[in-house]
């Protein structure tokens, strides 16, 4: 996950403000985890990581749609934004560990794609690996 425009935030309101609002994401996808093994974690300034152990690419995706639309009630002010409040964009991916190709590096390079191809799409939105992979116009 990755806020949308969220630097562009940090300018308006101040680094305090933006602290303040990963917290509040943060507190929201602190509710997501359900099983053993499941993991939400900070993965860079404003990404975020939610790891699904032995969750299938349809309910992953279910599930980041859900935290997107969450995102969206917090209703938090956000005066760069073309939507005015703060969204996520989300890149949903899958690896079978079990294949050779299942690399933790992998899954993380799938769900960038993933990424890349949500911002693409306007923002606000959650795109799956499978669709990266159809959208050539991204790496």
């Amino acid at each position: 996950l990755d806020v949308d425009w969220f630097k562009q935030y940090n300018d308006i309101y101040g680094h305090r403000a933006g602290d303040d609002c990963l917290r509040r994401i943060a507190a929201l996808l602190k509710q997501v985890p359900q099983r053993t093994g499941d993991l939400v974690a900070r993965y860079g300034g404003e990404e975020l990581v939610v790891l699904l152990p032995q969750t299938s690419l349809e309910s992953a995706a279910l599930i980041a749609e859900r935290i997107r639309a969450d995102i969206v009630a917090l209703d938090i002010l956000h005066a760069a934004s073309p939507l005015t409040i703060v969204t996520v964009s989300a890149g949903v991916a899958m690896i079978e560990p079990s294949q050779e190709s299942g690399e933790p590096e992998e899954l993380v390079e799938e769900a960038d794609r993933a990424l890349y191809v949500a911002k693409a799409k306007g923002r606000n939105y959650v795109a799956r690996h499978d669709d990266a992979r159809i959208d050539n116009a991204f790496p």
